[in-house]
């Protein structure tokens, strides 16, 4: 039997359906899993399908022609670097690991200097597109050496989504920058559905729009500005009748929105590098409240409020609503793409931000017309450090900010959460200020800790004993 090119270390929804789509371009696929039924779904295709599952790993690397391609899709953290372990010593030098799955980029980097000595080369790429996009096309960030990039080039760029005839794929950069920006996908992502979620909420709770009429709106909306694939799913939830019940399934549903981290790493490396994403932070936050499930209910009955609703005319605060929605969703690509740029010179990723955008347009989760726009202003100046200021989204944003301060105050006064599109005004906002109030926080903290300060009409670092006498310290 002639050996495989390209192996999968855990046949899972994604491992399976990425091993299919690797076949269907013409390719010998070998998988691997511990669990037996999972290997005998993945052996169990018509004849003339060329994949082949194993449950014994010896059998599985002897299947694999050299240089060894091996892909694992396997949960991050532990099992990572147990499987690393498992297949470590049946690898020869020149052999490729590539974990494909939602690893921290710092894991990453750690795990292809621990490979190095071995002569083991490892990528880390992040893959996004959910099950359906790792079986017709995902769209692929891959980080690691460039050599190893170019042995995998050709099979990732078979697989990958296709926008215009060319592939959602690119070498991203060195280390963990794959990762990385897979994170800050995954981060723009939890931006972008918090901002749907609250627009739902306005429009359900506070304009009493049912099911039918939602539908409708998203559809409509994802045939304008908005178009993408998370309008477009969210028309969909809403035309889904639970068979059993014949209630809409999204009424059914419990509202506490779990997550697996990769937002939360978005706002962890954005502090790290001192770099503002307030939308994607407040939509972090969204999910950690939704899961106070209990404590709300509680607090339902003993905190007041406004009923909300809106005494507004519904047609006039839809249009508004779509209006803001895509200012919001700008600002929060802007935060997002402000970090990678951030990131690319203090980890020297050179990220090509107008390359991201490209592949970002087709096979993910965060696919929407916009990106054409985000990847045109990225190309027309590589070093923009916020896309609010390009000439392209600086007008839009003027003309748009009134609609979006026009649905924030609607919210607040109708008592509706909505801290994604606040946070999107908030920033927006802070951003245009020439002169912010931080200069009353300085001042504390140099009245407090003596931390010091700068002026505004001469150079150097100044400190002022602010009291005649000095508090003592508080503990």
């Amino acid at each position: 039997m002639a050996q495989a090119d390209f192996g999968f270390v855990g046949l899972g929804v994604m491992g399976h359906m990425l091993g299919l789509n690797m076949e269907r371009h013409k390719h010998r696929v070998a998988g691997y899993d511990l669990d037996p039924g999972k290997v005998a779904a993945f052996n169990t295709h018509e004849p003339g399908i060329n994949l082949f599952g194993y449950t014994d790993l010896h059998a599985f690397i002897a299947a694999l022609e050299q240089p060894r391609l091996i892909m694992m899709m396997v949960p991050a953290g532990r099992p990572v670097d147990s499987v690393i372990q498992s297949l470590k010593p049946l690898l020869s030098p020149g052999d490729l690991l590539i974990d494909g799955g939602n690893s921290h980029f710092l894991d990453t980097e750690r795990r292809q200097k621990e490979l190095e000595n071995s002569g083991i080369r490892f990528m880390g790429a992040g893959v996004s597109g959910g099950e359906m996009g790792a079986l017709w096309g995902p769209s692929l960030m891959p980080g690691g050496e460039r050599a190893a990039w170019e042995l995998i080039k050709p099979y990732f760029e078979a697989i990958a989504a296709k926008v215009g005839g060319e592939a959602c794929v690119a070498y991203i950069g060195p280390r963990g920058a794959g990762h990385f920006v897979k994170a800050v996908h995954n981060g723009i992502e939890y931006g972008l559905m918090q901002l749907i979620a609250e627009a739902y909420d306005v429009l359900h709770r506070g304009l009493k729009v049912d099911n039918d009429q939602l539908h409708e709106i998203f559809s409509r909306w994802n045939k304008g500005e908005l178009e993408s694939y998370l309008i477009e799913i969210t028309a969909n939830i809403f035309n889904r009748v639970d068979p059993e019940t014949g209630t809409a399934l999204v009424d059914l549903i419990v509202d506490e929105a779990e997550q697996k981290g990769t937002g939360k790493w978005t706002s962890q490396a954005a502090m790290d590098l001192g770099v503002s994403v307030p939308t994607i932070n407040a939509a972090v936050d969204a999910r950690l409240l939704s899961a106070l499930k209990e404590e709300r209910l509680t607090a339902s009955h003993l905190l007041n409020g406004p009923q909300p609703k809106i005494d507004r005319d519904s047609k006039q605060v839809i249009a508004r609503l779509e209006e803001a929605l895509y200012a919001a969703w700008i600002c929060t690509f802007a935060q997002g793409f402000a970090l990678m740029q951030s990131a690319s010179v203090e980890y020297k990723y050179d990220l090509e931000l107008s390359e991201i955008a490209r592949i970002w347009r087709g096979g993910c989760i965060i696919r929407a017309s916009l990106l054409n726009d985000i990847r045109q202003a990225y190309a027309q100046n590589p070093k923009l450090s916020n896309l609010m200021m390009h000439p392209g989204f600086a007008p839009l944003l003027n003309e748009r900010q009134e609609v979006l301060r026009e649905v924030v105050m609607l919210a607040a006064q109708s008592g509706i959460p909505v801290p994604a599109f606040s946070a999107a005004l908030a920033y927006y906002d802070a951003f245009r200020t020439a002169r912010l109030p931080a200069n009353l926080t300085q001042a504390q903290r140099d009245y407090f800790g003596a931390h010091t300060y700068r002026r505004l009409d001469r150079e150097g670092i100044y400190h002022t004993e602010w009291a005649d006498e000095q508090a003592p310290p508080i503990s």
